[in-house]
């Protein structure tokens, strides 16, 4: 039985292109930094968002924590939103690991924090008090149905974050979602802040790796800590090859998921079971909700779409997420509508 799989673009696979660059990579050890496929992609990570220097991460979650644990010390305070990735799906890393507090603040249904509680949550100076040292962005802001942050916002934080002498740190899982949406240039978004993380495994398609951006001196940094982790890898050129791959030929792209995602809403709200939400969508995530009327849970309705080749993400009792992505297609988003009908209104 054929599959679709709108659970996240995490489940993205290499594309041809990317399989045949894996196969014919150039590698050399990465910790001795020899590697020249690596290398190259480092280098070419940084010149798109507009920065110095890059580092090749195994996963977003460790390119956020070694962010985190460059700027700060233990002790140390990050403000972050409630729904932000760092605060609720990356394990306390900052806290278990750095001995960072952090502090969270309500996101706004667009994503956006409210510029006078990042002031407020920045400390005094006080011996009883954390010291407020770096303040994290998300873009797209994942649990705000993908919602895109703007480059007016984002210059408005940093204005904040150096009167107070904060450092900025953006997670970019998916900013190039973000750019791509807004028609602008991704270094819009990244210019402004101090570091930056992107995903190549998400909607850019590649099979494993993120890349942490910044300014030469804290990337060096930063590759001590990536180290500290257990992050340093050898020939890591067989998957930064893919990753190459993704940042040449599969960023335009990105707006066909963002149509698709229309299209799915469309046709998804026409069922009168499901209620799509936060304006939905953004770019390439579809929040939707059960209708009050509808006895099962999400987690009921999952299992059963499940039985049916469909799968989607459950993120509350009554509530899905579905992301499209390079392999969601037309016949995709058939039937996924044509099963939730089936589940719904049998």
């Amino acid at each position: 039985m054929d599959y679709f799989d709108f659970r996240s673009d995490t489940v993205t696979k290499p594309t041809e292109a990317m399989w045949k660059a894996m196969s014919e990579a150039k590698v050399g050890d990465d910790v001795y930094q020899e590697d020249p496929t690596v290398n190259q992609l480092e280098k070419l990570s940084a010149e798109k968002l507009g920065k110095e220097a890059g580092l090749f991460v195994p996963s977003g979650t460790m390119g956020n924590l070694i962010a985190v644990l460059t700027h700060c010390g233990r002790g140390d305070e990050v403000i972050m939103g409630t729904k932000a990735h760092t605060f609720l799906f990356e394990a306390g890393g900052i806290s278990a690991l750095g001995g960072v507090h952090p502090h969270t603040i309500p996101n706004n249904d667009d994503g956006t924090l409210i510029l006078n509680d990042i002031k407020a949550a920045i400390r005094s100076v006080d011996d009883h008090f954390p010291l407020s040292k770096l303040i994290i962005l998300e873009n797209t802001q994942n649990r705000c149905g993908g919602a895109p942050l703007t480059p007016s916002y984002t210059q408005s934080v940093k204005s904040i974050a150096k009167q107070h002498g904060l450092n900025l740190h953006l997670d970019g899982a998916r900013v190039f979602n973000a750019a791509v949406a807004q028609n602008v240039d991704v270094k819009s978004l990244t210019d402004l802040v101090d570091s930056v993380t992107f995903c190549l495994s998400k909607g850019l398609c590649a099979p494993v790796g993120s890349v942490l951006c910044g300014a030469e001196e804290f990337i060096r940094k930063a590759r001590r800590i990536r180290k500290q982790l257990g992050g340093g890898m050898r020939q890591a050129g067989v998957i930064a090859a893919a990753g190459i791959v993704a940042l040449e030929t599969m960023i335009d792209r990105l707006a066909d998921d963002h149509e698709n995602a229309k299209i799915l809403a469309k046709n998804l709200s026409e069922n009168d079971k499901l209620r799509i939400d936060m304006n939905s969508p953004k770019t390439n995530m579809v929040y939707v909700s059960l209708a009050p009327e509808v006895k099962e849970s999400a987690r009921e309705i999952e299992a059963k779409l499940r039985k049916s080749g469909v799968f989607v993400g459950v993120v509350a009792e009554r509530q899905f997420r579905l992301v499209t992505h390079y392999w969601i297609n037309e016949r995709a988003i058939e039937a996924c509508v044509k099963q939730f009908g089936n589940v719904l209104n049998p």
